[in-house]
């Protein structure tokens, strides 16, 4: 009786442990956690932290969609890109082709010969979404919209975007072959505002004019924000909109509070009310469920001593700022850190060489680390200094 006794506890408490088991969350055990069910009616979404670029939300991400206007991020990126080059200046004056004028769909009406600064065509892409002024600012460029496109596939490419494939410049095609994804598009977001911060100056603008010069006559025309979330969501700083009967109505959103930037990525919602709720619930359960922790301002390094160099130590600083995304709750406010450098640093030293790290602990489980570099160059001793350092060590 007492071994039936002791089998019937083994029994229970194994059932007790199975229903614990099956009651704790899979994070525990290392599993990726299911995505919330946030109700979406959108095809595809995304929901992106902008500085780690850690995706806290994802619906269908990968599934390959169209992308209307929302491809104008990417001729914004090159845009800035030659910006940040100095081959094109904001005071350059763009003259429109006959081509650039024929585009269709959202457009500012611009005319054949009528000449625009770069900055101007910007702000009719940004916010009134213009495919004549994007078409122009291509052929500026690349002397073709053809060979712009060669260039932002190329550009996709070296952003990781492996679902997206463009074929014009403006996304008023919609062609199969013009395609992209809501993880694709939430890469191009975080480029253009991470590395281009200045096109906030841009995408926030409510509402503007510019001034048609032509042949004819000269006017006055408004640009309003194609972006509605600027009214609806005080935390707004962007970004872009798309709409056409095949990829219906899709926004990229970027937002900023307490020091966060996320990015919203909603493909294919069935109107175009729908992309900016939806858009909305993605930041704000963003918001509320993810804390950042950014060690910004850096780790004062110290000097790491050299071995046969022309100098005896090289100066260290950390190559990049660190940022770590919480989003089970916990308090980032205790997040440690600490620097080791290397015990074997043999001359030469390059600059830019890995001379240690920033480790950052939380609970005490490490939850990442940014390198030190050396912040100089020190070349290997030659004969001369051999000898120096000879006589110096006899002298001490």
């Amino acid at each position: 009786m007492k071994k039936k006794c002791r089998k019937s506890s083994v029994a229970v408490v194994m059932s007790i442990l199975v229903m614990i088991i099956g009651m704790l969350p899979s994070a525990v055990f290392g599993e990726e956690q299911t995505a919330p069910d946030l109700g979406l009616q959108a095809h595809g979404a995304v929901l992106m932290e902008a500085s780690t670029g850690q995706i806290v939300y994802e619906k269908a991400g990968e599934e390959h969609v169209s992308p209307a206007s929302i491809t104008k991020i990417m001729t914004l990126i090159l845009i800035f890109d030659a910006l940040d080059e100095g081959s094109i200046s904001l005071e350059d004056e763009v003259i429109t082709s006959a081509y650039a004028q024929s585009m269709g769909g959202s457009q500012v009406f611009l005319e054949e010969g009528e000449v625009q600064t770069v900055d101007t065509l910007i702000k009719c892409i940004i916010v009134s979404s213009g495919n004549d002024a994007c078409v122009a600012m291509a052929e500026y460029l690349e002397g073709s919209e053809t060979e712009f496109v060669k260039k932002m596939n190329k550009r996709a490419e070296s952003l990781g975007m492996k679902d997206t494939h463009f074929e014009d410049c403006c996304g008023l095609t919609d062609s199969d072959g013009h395609y992209t994804s809501a993880r694709d598009v939430a890469l191009m977001s975080r480029e253009l505002i991470t590395r281009y911060p200045k096109i906030k100056e841009y995408s926030t603008i409510w509402m503007d004019t510019i001034t048609h010069v032509t042949k004819r006559k000269t006017s006055e025309f408004g640009l309003a924000n194609t972006n509605k979330l600027l009214k609806q969501y005080q935390w707004t700083t962007g970004l872009k909109t798309g709409s056409t009967s095949k990829a219906k109505y899709c926004v990229s959103a970027t937002a900023e509070q307490n020091g966060m930037e996320l990015i919203a990525v909603i493909m294919g919602a069935p109107d175009y009310k729908v992309r900016f709720s939806e858009a909305k619930t993605l930041l704000e359960y963003g918001y509320s469920h993810c804390s950042l922790y950014r060690d910004s301002s850096g780790t004062k390094t110290k000097s790491v001593p050299v071995e046969n160099g022309c100098e005896d130590s090289v100066k260290t600083i950390c190559k990049e700022p660190f940022s770590y995304l919480a989003t089970g709750g916990e308090n980032v406010a205790e997040v440690k850190k600490k620097v080791t450098y290397a015990k074997n640093l043999t001359a030469p030293v390059k600059k830019g060489q890995k001379a240690g790290a920033v480790s950052y602990y939380l609970k005490g489980n490490k939850i990442g680390e940014t390198p030190v570099i050396a912040a100089e160059n020190v070349e290997k001793a030659g004969f001369e200094n051999s000898l120096h350092s000879l006589f110096s060590s006899f002298l001490l």
